[in-house]
């Protein structure tokens, strides 16, 4: 782990047991996470992007151990918070946050915004109850809300506003790490495009760190300052953003921008168009995962788990035969 690393994850996984019959037995695992290394540096954007169903949002959950990982290690600030008791692990909550997908479901109705975004401030005992009422309209006019709504409840809101409450939520007890899963996904095009630039004018006032989790390529490669590729459990490529976008290498990332729309209707595009479905994730693979719908496999993708290397400039890959 590198001084300008923040969090860094080794050899990750998270497996789901299968369960069949009248005794429950335990017939396979769904491999949500499978063997992730991953290192994101203090004060940076590290866009995950991938199909869905290939684990982001699972990788996101048990990096702030709302998951607990079947096997791997999490180092924050260089220390392992896996073996984090209950009472450390509150302190730790204290520096990493989430932002859920959905705005509609991550906030209680029967709370009032107040109480809701103070919540933070209860729980780890911080500021006095007037202090707490301040701080929290200073957050509502910091992420675009008016302090005088203060004690309205979430229905009363739209899905752009109830977005901005969980920013202030997850900015409230000054984290520095915060996890973003798909926070732009419920939301109308024009509404995405300001909570995307209130995150980006965020870090940059608080100095935060994003793991910063989408399946929209235009979405990440607006917000990020790296991007990491995953498929099926597994990270198969990482690189800067304009690294990633104007040179990828694995076969996987090409398909996956060629997918991608373009804004101008008048140009056209080559599409890669992939072979079969995505495999089951209780599927055991002996080689490369992306193997049996790769159009450049060989003998030894089927045979061997290709290892991330890195290419030149920090640009990592999974993959045995390169498109470079």
């Amino acid at each position: 782990m590198s001084n300008n690393d923040l969090l860094l994850v080794k050899g990750l996984k998270k497996f789901y047991p299968v369960v069949k019959g009248f005794f429950r037995r335990e017939t396979a695992y769904v491999k949500a996470v499978n063997g992730v290394d991953i290192a994101i540096k203090k004060g940076e954007i590290l866009g995950l992007v991938g199909e869905s169903g290939c684990g982001k949002s699972t990788l996101g959950r048990c990096i702030i151990r709302l998951e607990e990982p079947t096997e791997g290690e999490i180092f924050f600030e260089n220390k392992n918070i896996l073996g984090y008791s209950t009472g450390a692990l509150q302190r730790l909550r204290r520096n990493m946050q989430i932002i859920f997908q959905d705005p509609y479901t991550s906030l209680n109705p029967r709370k009032k915004v107040g109480q809701i975004i103070g919540e933070g401030f209860v729980i780890h005992k911080m500021y006095s109850q007037k202090e707490r009422t301040e701080r929290v309209k200073h957050l509502m006019d910091v992420v675009g809300l008016l302090p005088d709504q203060i004690n309205r409840f979430p229905h009363e809101f739209s899905g752009g506003q109830r977005q901005r409450i969980c920013l202030a939520r997850a900015l409230s007890i000054h984290p520095k790490f915060v996890i973003a899963d798909e926070p732009v996904s419920a939301l109308d095009v024009s509404i995405q495009a300001q909570i995307l630039n209130l995150l980006i004018e965020l870090q940059h006032n608080y100095d935060l760190t994003y793991l910063f989790i989408s399946h929209d390529l235009s979405v990440v490669r607006h917000i990020s300052d790296r991007v990491a590729v995953m498929y099926l459990g597994r990270i198969v490529e990482i690189a800067s953003r304009h690294l990633l976008f104007s040179h990828p290498i694995h076969p996987y990332t090409k398909a996956l921008m060629s997918a991608a729309p373009l804004t101008d209707p008048s140009l056209k595009k080559n599409r890669i168009i992939l072979e079969g479905d995505v495999p089951s994730p209780t599927y055991s693979f002996a080689g490369c995962s992306f193997n049996s719908r790769c159009h450049y496999r060989q003998k030894i993708c089927a045979e061997i788990v290709p290892s991330l290397i890195e290419a030149e400039n920090g640009h990592q890959f999974a993959c045995h035969y390169p498109l470079g």
